[in-house]
């Protein structure tokens, strides 16, 4: 499911930062207006929208306590509804390929597409394949993949990676989208301006062909129904429909924490997951199939059930509830720090606030840079308050980054500068004598700040507060002081 705003009239190209932490690739992101003034749009304006749809349901409440229940279910009796799936997908005639991680889903992608000896495929959009890199594994081995998605499209021929889970191109304003289907198509016409219909109808006519010759078509899968070995895309283009009925060949692959328990499921989350992502009351575009049907659709149907690390997720009894992700991006959408350096900063697959849970769980906080996404919050809690499934983001947050400060402390046996303010604090705060003590200190204090009555730098780790504010100068007294000034006068 995706949506692509062409509405902006300007925008600068976000330059990708991966290989740097959270910090300096924002730093870069920030120093864009134009970026930033597109992410306000664009985000602001599905915000409004789903705003308004949820505000139609009286029992919106009881949706997300509902999706909630149904999503924690699932992941304690994984191991049962997986093995009840496969059971029924297989006795539809599909196949089951199981991967423990992106190599070995990727190898099994590519047997696939070999035997059926084609060096082309079509792609329904899909956060699993590009997590596993698929396509980039699929080019080194010779072999086409064509994005479908309008939005995922635009990044492919712009060379460019993904800013958003929904919007993919958010980054994009509709003049560079033209300037890209003039240098990447061969075919289009060269008079193309950046009037937004007729860009979908350059896209539409550059992907028809790809839709009537492709032998072979890889999707994701938003759920996948336990209790009749069902899966199923939503979308809002029509390019899954397409993907998903016109190929000979389907491949599907699918985190493991797709599976829902049963059919009667859906009722709950075919209501939160439009409203929460595109602001819309349905989708446009529902595609459920189940295996083969002879004569009707693909016949060679597969679908790679995918681990890497969802295991390991689910083994953290405090951050597992990230795994109940639907990918409706509502969090990205009210979070301010996203807002101001979009999606790239992240420097992975899932950008924003799950992002900044998801990727530290599922490769582990101390690989790469993932030790750096868990601070990029504010933890105002804005993303709890979105999530149609009630995911406690900022809780989890908290938690990864004491798992940082953690595996920090053992690389080294000297304490951190943190490690020495939260002794001082503690000590500090533990005894009113000790407090008694440091107030003492207020003078000082407003000696530093100088005639200006601010104290604008501070020395060590500290420094990074005063970097962007200002203190103001302490009082001259305490409350303590102040208070037992007024009872002694009373």
């Amino acid at each position: 499911m995706t949506h692509v705003f062409l509405g902006m009239p300007a925008a600068g190209q976000g330059n990708l930062h991966a290989s740097e932490p959270f910090p300096q690739a924002a730093h870069h992101e920030l120093g864009k207006p134009q970026l930033r003034a597109n992410l306000r749009h664009a985000t602001h304006t599905i915000r409004d929208k789903r705003l308004k749809v949820v505000g139609e349901l009286p029992d919106w409440e009881e949706l997300r306590d509902a999706g909630e229940a149904i999503k924690n279910f699932s992941m304690a009796t994984l191991e049962q509804r997986l093995e009840e799936f496969e059971k029924n997908f297989t006795a539809a005639g599909g196949t089951i390929h199981w991967a423990r991680d992106a190599a070995e889903a990727n190898e099994i992608v590519t047997a696939l597409i070999r035997e059926q000896q084609v060096a082309e495929v079509v792609k329904v959009k899909s956060m699993a394949t590009q997590e596993i890199g698929l396509n980039e594994h699929l080019e080194a081995q010779g072999i086409a993949a064509y994005e479908t998605d309008l939005a995922e499209l635009i990044v492919q021929l712009g060379h460019d990676k993904p800013s958003h889970i929904l919007v993919p191109a958010i980054h994009r304003n509709r003049t560079e989208v033209r300037d890209i289907f003039l240098r990447e198509m061969p075919e289009v016409d060269p008079a193309l301006t950046d009037d937004p219909p007729r860009l979908a109808e350059a896209a539409r006519r550059h992907l028809r062909k790809k839709f009537l010759s492709a032998k072979v078509a890889i999707s994701g899968a938003n759920f996948a129904l336990a209790d009749t070995g069902t899966l199923g895309v939503v979308e809002s283009e029509g390019n899954g429909r397409m993907c998903l009925t016109l190929p000979e060949t389907l491949i599907t692959v699918m985190g493991i924490e797709k599976v829902l328990p049963s059919w009667r499921d859906l009722e709950v989350f075919m209501q939160l997951l439009p409203r929460s992502s595109t602001g819309e009351r349905m989708n446009p575009y529902s595609s459920l199939w189940t295996g083969v049907t002879p004569g009707d659709g693909p016949q060679n149907v597969h679908l790679i059930l995918l681990d890497n690390g969802r295991t390991r997720a689910l083994s953290d009894r405090v951050a597992r509830s990230a795994l109940n992700c639907i990918r409706c991006s509502a969090c990205m959408n009210v979070c301010p720090v996203y807002e101001r350096t979009g999606g790239h900063a992240y420097g992975s697959t899932y950008p924003g606030p799950i992002g900044a849970i998801l990727s530290p769980l599922l490769t582990g906080i101390e690989a790469e840079e993932n030790n750096s996404l868990p601070y990029a919050s504010s933890l105002c809690g804005a993303c709890y308050e979105a999530c149609p499934v009630k995911i406690n983001i900022p809780e989890i947050l908290v938690h990864l980054r004491a798992e940082d400060v953690d595996a920090r402390r053992g690389q080294s046996k000297l304490p951190s500068q943190m490690d020495l303010l939260m002794k001082g604090g503690s000590w500090a705060l533990g005894s009113g004598k000790h407090l008694g003590l440091l107030e003492k200190a207020l003078p000082l204090g407003r000696l530093a700040a100088g005639r200006r009555k601010k104290i604008k730098q501070l020395p060590g780790i500290a420094a990074g507060w005063t970097a962007s504010r200002d203190i103001p100068a302490p009082p001259s007294k305490s409350f303590r002081d102040q208070w037992n000034a007024e009872k002694r006068s009373q």
